[in-house]
Formats: structure tokens, C-alpha cells, sequence
């Protein structure tokens, strides 16, 4: 065990790209041998992550375990630096899950061209990527993690999309590519300016902390992140690239663009900006906040006006999205704990939303709602997932949905230390407003898609069936999971908050006063959200 714990999760990371390596020695006629490779590589990396679950102390969730600390780049100081805690725990999960059971519903929907080789070999270096993310510790490793998703995901579009998928791989790759560069002048200019001789984010914080990098500098350090951070998740008035990616990518592509690859985006949010510069963090939120509203609203008008299915789901996914950066904007544990719920939840839910949809497609051969209909009647237990799907998507209680918005909604009430009470209880209404026209749009989707009687077009049509085999395989574990941490949310919060509240800075702290809260980096100290929340008369300890 004592050789598994050091190689562990450098084994968990790098299976994949050794999956793909093996791959590669076999002609691409082989698709049976091609297929099992795959499938098998993702297994046992899940086999291994169950492995790192089981042995996980959840006692001390806070702490990095597993952890890794190598020498890489001497000349950079550069480390090989890996672990996980409860913040990392939870999306790591959702990754070994989602990349196997995309790859379930792939046996026998790959899209043309038909090239399965080369298109399960970019879903492992995919896999590598999102997982190296996740794990780093160190910002030059999490930078190329970070980076070694790009490609893979722009070749799925531009080979494998639709008939404008060299226009959106394109917008995907200049957007991303672009947001990436401002995150690594950040880094960089952190390192100097921080004299840490590290990008450990552990050194860095400590040396932001002891007065290394002035206030001035943090808040330009904090706007670079932003922008790099923001474009990966995408906040508005960043998100064009994705309804174009999400329509034009395969199935397979716009799942785990979905369930995982915009996590990459807010995960840096809570890992890297505002650990390391809790100051510059407070500076921000309010943009942060406006712009996570401003984006709740804009991606539900957005899906009321469209006419395909699964732009629809893209510009949802813009609207989600703003919830998990409202939490986050909070700055406090129970919203950061919320926005982690929420990437989860929104992994699982429109992971979904998005293998319907492909499904639709391949049935109905459109994605044009205004000729869709009757899918209950055609393809009855499909068109009760759909209605499942979109109800937890709405945020109804007792699915997950509803636990990654919610609290996120209610942490605005009463942010952090130092930000501004009233603007985010303005901020908690019009994000409320949000779930309204959620609600609107996903149940509009739902009758116009499942209610009714089937269109004269597609009557009686014998391609329109329900899920079949692969199909349930893929999307069962998801819908389980969808249910049960909407009844179960201490799952997911039980493992996260320890971590949370160990990686937020003292300072940010709440302290209700009148309608303010004050910030002093010097000589604040550490009440405790619980404390703050009480004089609410809010308890959230202890699951209540």
C-alpha cells in the first residue's frame, strides 16, 4: 500500500495517455481491439480512483493526501506536485465516471467520419488533462494540465462536428487560447513579484500573506486570473465560444465539455485566485457577482430564444454556470461549498441533458424543437428521462439541482468580510428571478420536445425507439446519482466543507454588523460562517 500511496495518483493520471500509447500500435481497422483498449484504460483508472476513494481519510478532508512532491523543472523551480483533498475529491470523482460512460455510449454512435481510433485516443488525452487539473499543486503543472485539454477538444469539433465546426473550433481554440495566456502572465507575474523562488500554491499564498506582493499588484494579479479563469467556465460576457462549440461538437464532445472541462475554470477560481489572494478576491467580487447575475439572466433569455434542442442546453449551461460563480463571488465557505456542489450537479444533469439530445439526433436526424413532439408517445421512457433530467436541471427539491443553486442563492445574503451586503442581497433577488425563467425555458423545452402527439413527419417512424442497451448503461449511473444527492447532499457537502473552510483566508470571514462588514487584512480574526450564520438564524451544521 505504502508503493501504491506514493504512485498512486501519478498512476491515476497518466493511465490514460499509456491507454492511448498502446493504442496506437494497432491499425485503425481494428475497431473491437480499439474499443476495449479504451473502455478497458478508463476502468482501470476508475478501478484506481475507487481505490484512492475508499482509502481517502474523510476525517481529515482538509489536508492533502496522496500527496506527491518531486523535482521537474529545476531551472523554473517548476515541482512535480500532486494530491487531492474534499475541494479536488468530488470532480475528480465525477471525471473517472463520466469518461467511461461516454465512451459506453460510444460503441456504437461514433460520428462520421468514422475514425474510432483516433477519436477514443483523444477522449484518454482528454482524460489525462481534466485529471492532472484536478491534482496539481503546483501552478506550472496545473497550467499544462490545463493546457493538454485544448487540442484533443478542438479536433473533436473540427473533425467530428457539425457543418459549421470549423468556424466554432476555431472560436474555441482563440478564446481559450487566449484566456490561458492571460493566466500564465498571472502566474508568472506572481512568482516574481512574490520572491516565493516557488509556484507551489501553498508557497505563493504563504508569501501573499506575509506582505510579499503589494495590494495593487494582487488586484491586477486577481484581474489576470479572472479573465483566464472566466473564459473556461465561460462567464458572460465570455461565453460566445460555447452555444457555437456545444452545437457543433459530437455528442461525446459536448458531454464532457459539459460535465467537466468548464469545471477546470471555477475549480482555479476556489484552488488558485482566491486562496492565494484573498484580498484581491474581495476587490473583485462584486464584478464577479454582477457578471455571474448578469449571465443567470442572459443564458434563460438566451434559451427561450432558441430553436434548437441543443443550443437550448448551451446557453443553460451559461445560466448554471453564473450560479456556481455567484457562490464563489461570495467568498465564503457556504457559498464556495455550494458553487463545488454545483459543478458536480451541473456535470451530472446536462452531462445528461446533452446524451438525450444526441440521441434525439440520431432518431429524429433534426434538433429543430419546432419539429420535435410526442417523443412520450414514440419513445415513452425516453421522454421520461428527458422530463427527469429537466426537472433536476430547474432546480426542483429532492434532485441536485436544486442544492447547487439554493444555498448559493441564500451565501449571497451574507458574503464575506469587506463585501458589499447590499449589492449581493440585490444580486440573491435577481438570481432567484433566475430560477424562474429556468423553470420557463426547461419546461417550454419539455412540452414542446415529449408532450403532444408525434408530427405527421415522424409517425409511426421505426427509428424512433427507446434507449437501448448502451444507451441505459451510459445514463443510468448519472440519473442515480442525480437522485441521490438530491436526497443525500451531505455526500458531497460533508466531504467539501472541511477543505473549503481550511482554504479560505481568515480575513474573508463574515462579521454581521448593521448592513457592512469590514475587511482588515491585519487584524481580522476568524469567527467562523456557522457563528455569522446564526445570527441569522440560519444553522447549517451538522446537515440542518
Amino acid at each position: 500500500m505504502d508503493f501504491f500511496r506514493d504512485w498512486g495518483l501519478t498512476l491515476l493520471i497518466f493511465a490514460p495517455l499509456i491507454g492511448a500509447a498502446v493504442m496506437m500500435a494497432f491499425p485503425k481497422t481494428d475497431e473491437s481491439i480499439h474499443k476495449v483498449l479504451a473502455l478497458g484504460t478508463t476502468l482501470v483508472t476508475a478501478v484506481i480512483g475507487v481505490v484512492l476513494l475508499i482509502d481517502f481519510d474523510y476525517d481529515r478532508a482538509d489536508e492533502m493526501q496522496w500527496a506527491v512532491e518531486r523535482n521537474w523543472i529545476d531551472i523554473i523551480r517548476a515541482e512535480y506536485a500532486v494530491g487531492i483533498d474534499g475541494m479536488s475529491l468530488p470532480l475528480l470523482i465525477l471525471t473517472l465516471l463520466v469518461v467511461p460512460l461516454v465512451i459506453i455510449y460510444s460503441w456504437n454512435h461514433f460520428p462520421h467520419p468514422h475514425n474510432p481510433k483516433a477519436f477514443l485516443m483523444l477522449i484518454l488525452v482528454l482524460h489525462t488533462g481534466m485529471i492532472g487539473s484536478f491534482v496539481a499543486r503546483d501552478l506550472v503543472l496545473f497550467f499544462v494540465f490545463f493546457e493538454v485539454v485544448l487540442l484533443p477538444m478542438f479536433f473533436m469539433i473540427a473533425v467530428w462536428g457539425g457543418e459549421d465546426r470549423k468556424y466554432a473550433s476555431l472560436k474555441f481554440f482563440l478564446y481559450t487560447l487566449f484566456g490561458s495566456a492571460l493566466m500564465l502572465v498571472s502566474f508568472l507575474a506572481l512568482f516574481f513579484l512574490a520572491g516565493a523562488e516557488t509556484f507551489s500554491i501553498v508557497g505563493l499564498s504563504d508569501a501573499v500573506a506575509e506582505g510579499g506582493v503589494s495590494r495593487n499588484a494582487q488586484i491586477w494579479i486577481f484581474g489576470g486570473m479572472l479573465l483566464g479563469f472566466g473564459i473556461k467556465v465561460p462567464m458572460f460576457p465570455f461565453h460566445t465560444w460555447l452555444p457555437d462549440a456545444h452545437t457543433q461538437a459530437p455528442t461525446q464532445g459536448s458531454v464532457i465539455l459539459a460535465a467537466v472541462l468548464l469545471k477546470l475554470g471555477t475549480y482555479g477560481f476556489v484552488r488558485i485566485a482566491i486562496p492565494i489572494l484573498p484580498e484581491a478576491a474581495v476587490v473583485w467580487s462584486p464584478v464577479i457577482g454582477a457578471l455571474a447575475c448578469i449571465g443567470i439572466i442572459y443564458g434563460a433569455l438566451g434559451c427561450l430564444a432558441q430553436t434548437d434542442m441543443k443550443r437550448l442546453i448551451a446557453f443553460s449551461s451559461v445560466a448554471h454556470m453564473g450560479y456556481v460563480m455567484l457562490g464563489i463571488a461570495t467568498l465564503t465557505d457556504w457559498g464556495i461549498n455550494a458553487a463545488i456542489f454545483g459543478m458536480v450537479a451541473h456535470g451530472l444533469i446536462t452531462g445528461m441533458l446533452f446524451f438525450v439530445a444526441g440521441s434525439v439526433k440520431e432518431r429524429y436526424h433534426t434538433l429543430e424543437i419546432s419539429r420535435l413532439g410526442g417523443l412520450l408517445v414514440s419513445a415513452p421512457r425516453m421522454g421520461w428521462i428527458l422530463g427527469f433530467i429537466s426537472m433536476a436541471s430547474l432546480g426542483l427539491p429532492g434532485l441536485a439541482g436544486f442544492w447547487g443553486e439554493f444555498p448559493a442563492i441564500l451565501a449571497a445574503y451574507n458574503p464575506a468580510n469587506g463585501v458589499p451586503v447590499g449589492l449581493f442581497r440585490f444580486y440573491m433577488v435577481v438570481a432567484a428571478l433566475g430560477t424562474v425563467l429556468a423553470a420557463g425555458y426547461l419546461l417550454w423545452l419539455l412540452q414542446r420536445t415529449a408532450m403532444g402527439e408525434p408530427s405527421e413527419e415522424f409517425a409511426n417512424n421505426p427509428e424512433i425507439t427507446d434507449p437501448n442497451r448502451e444507451e441505459w448503461i451510459a445514463w443510468t449511473p448519472l440519473l442515480v446519482l442525480i437522485l441521490v444527492f438530491g436526497l443525500v447532499p451531505g455526500l458531497i457537502f460533508n466531504i467539501t466543507d472541511p477543505a473549503v473552510e481550511a482554504n479560505i483566508s481568515d480575513c474573508l470571514s463574515t462579521d454581521v454588523g448593521d448592513d457592512k462588514a469590514s475587511f482588515d487584512v491585519g487584524t481580522c480574526e476568524r469567527d467562523g460562517i456557522d457563528a455569522a450564520l446564526a445570527d441569522l438564524g440560519v444553522a447549517i451544521g451538522d446537515g440542518e
